[in-house]
């Protein structure tokens, strides 16, 4: 009878250390897909700040920078303004005058299809 009890022990034993080895072996597969996990993430924003970079490149060689462009613009705007502020100062007096001309000069004169009343 005690070997069976022997023999139950030790099954009971070995039971316990499959369960401990089982145990242990989630743990690892836990920490290394944790770990994998870790590294994509880590592999991905390399990639992506990779691609970011490229593309900021390409753009630039395209399009140039945009720091030009605001430049460009800003310049071409104040020089329009400009332009026009200098045409309005020199126009103004003819154009008043002209204008002032066209509606207090009226001459009346009789409209080329009137015919008058016989």
């Amino acid at each position: 009878m005690t070997s069976q009890s022997q023999g139950i022990q030790q099954l009971l034993q070995a039971e316990k250390r499959a369960k401990d080895k089982l145990e242990e072996a989630k743990k690892r597969k836990g920490k290394r897909l944790k770990q994998a996990k870790e590294e994509a993430t880590a592999e991905i924003d390399r990639y992506r700040l990779q691609r970011e970079k490229e593309f900021r490149n390409k753009e630039t060689n395209v399009m140039g920078s945009q720091g030009n462009f605001s430049a460009k613009i800003e310049e071409q705007t104040t020089e329009a303004i400009r332009n026009l502020t200098s045409s309005y100062h020199r126009n103004m007096e003819s154009m008043m005058k002209k204008l002032l001309s066209t509606i207090c000069d009226i001459s009346p004169e009789i409209h080329p299809n009137f015919r008058p009343a016989v």
